[in-house]
């Protein structure tokens, strides 16, 4: 019996809520995409999240040049565990001189690696290519194929794209990779795409109507979704995407929001908390989705798993008196996803459901201790004050030092490295600005 895969961020929260808590190691994912520019968002979150994981990941890119992908990746093209695989250069962009000239022309230091397929017409050689890059690289690797529109352009017919799907996403499935691919979907066939959600896993549809963009769940293997097949529509501010069943309302109970608050910062998915609670996933994920609300025993019960006051579940519909001293027993273990379990220390100092601008957290890291990678998944400002101890940070090719009683701020930088080299344990008090 094969061991079950573990799930990891999409790098949008709102996404992993619609996939069930989500990506899935072994995942393929298609993007059905409206505009032929929607996916490209969702890309770059991956990318994002992966780098702050320190997960390697394969770019195959058939659609744009590389200086216009750098262009469009922006800083985070500036990392070592990062690969694109240029399809372009000598596919759509027949070799030309001007797409050569990248290759000549000086590059900026810690620019990720940028390998030119040499016969991107010839489908053994990409895959070839592709799966000889794999073999290097450790853990779960991330791919991004943009995109499967693209390499009918180069490679002919549908079934020639069917034919290498079928093979290369079983595969992929084993190697226990993640890997999304592009489809613009009003190009090809309702018999190609059909063919296309029989073979993978996840198939998602991202449309653009009347100036409004949604995303649609249409499969997701290894879940019970409530959600498959309803719209959902979203918004971006930059490279962060919004979607409009999060905004928080004030004139109704907007218990879900909160429900999944409260859940994802004590470290808790939707079937660990329906197991304690005595409920299905499925009702976990309705509640959340403000579909239903749960019974009043079901919310006590969820309140004590959580260790937060019944009241939190209705922040700005009950009334009372805004708390200003938080005792040490109103700290809350904190769970941080993005590093191994035992390895630091944190605890949010104020109730988890304490509704604030910033969230306080005293972080505790051993003497001799590297973490490699940040604290939290955020993106945002953050400020640091280390209370005892040395830390060395390490942010892209720089190092910092910060001493007792100095101040680290970020505003939108990731840390890829932490490390305690001192003879004591590291303290700092961490905020999170929201």
């Amino acid at each position: 019996m094969s061991e079950k895969k573990k799930r990891v961020t999409s790098g949008v929260s709102h996404l992993d809520t619609l996939l069930g808590g989500g990506i899935i190691i072994g995942d393929n994912v298609i993007w059905y995409d409206d505009a032929g520019s929607l996916a490209s968002l969702f890309c770059i979150n991956l990318i994002k999240a992966s780098q702050n994981q320190k997960k390697f990941l394969i770019y195959i890119c058939f659609d744009h040049s590389p200086k216009k992908l750098l262009e469009k990746l922006g800083p985070l093209s500036q990392n070592k565990f990062l690969t694109i695989l240029d399809c372009f250069t000598n596919g759509k962009g027949e070799g030309a001189e001007i797409f050569e000239k990248f290759y000549t022309e000086k590059k900026p230091a810690g620019l990720c690696q940028i390998i030119k397929v040499e016969e991107p017409h010839n489908i053994d050689h990409v895959t070839g290519t592709f799966y000889g890059l794999h073999k290097t690289m450790k853990g779960d690797v991330r791919f991004i194929f943009d995109s499967l529109t693209g390499m009918q352009g180069l490679w002919g017919e549908e079934d020639q794209i069917l034919k290498f799907y079928s093979h290369a996403c079983p595969r992929l499935y084993e190697l226990n990779t993640i890997a999304y691919w592009i489809v613009e979907k009003e190009v090809h066939s309702q018999h190609f795409k059909a063919h296309l959600n029989k073979i993978t896993q996840v198939a998602i549809d991202l449309s653009l109507k009347r100036g409004k963009t949604s995303l649609t769940v249409l499969k997701a293997d290894k879940r019970d979704l409530d959600l498959l097949n309803k719209p959902s529509d979203y918004w971006n501010k930059g490279i962060d995407i919004f979607f409009d069943s999060e905004k928080k309302t004030t004139n109704r109970l907007n218990i879900g929001s909160r429900l999944k608050e409260f859940r994802t910062k004590r470290g808790l998915s939707q079937t660990d908390l329906a197991k304690q609670v005595g409920v299905t996933p499925s009702t976990i994920s309705q509640v959340e989705n403000n579909q239903i609300y749960p019974s009043l025993p079901a919310l006590i019960k969820m309140s004590e798993i959580l260790s937060v006051d019944i009241n939190s579940f209705f922040h700005g519909i009950m009334n009372g008196a805004r708390q200003v001293v938080f005792s040490k027993e109103d700290a809350v273990n904190a769970n941080l996803p993005a590093l191994p379990k035992g390895l630091i220390t944190a605890r949010l100092l104020t109730k988890t459901g304490f509704e604030s601008k910033s969230e306080p957290y005293l972080i505790e890291i051993p003497t001799g201790t590297k973490v490699n990678s940040h604290f939290f998944i955020h993106k945002g400002e953050e400020v640091g004050y280390l209370l005892s101890g040395q830390l060395i940070i390490k942010i892209e090719s720089h190092t910092y030092t910060a001493n007792q009683g100095d101040l680290i701020y970020l505003k939108s930088e990731i840390p890829s490295q932490w490390e305690n080299a001192g003879s004591e344990t590291a303290t700092i008090l961490w905020m999170i600005l929201n």
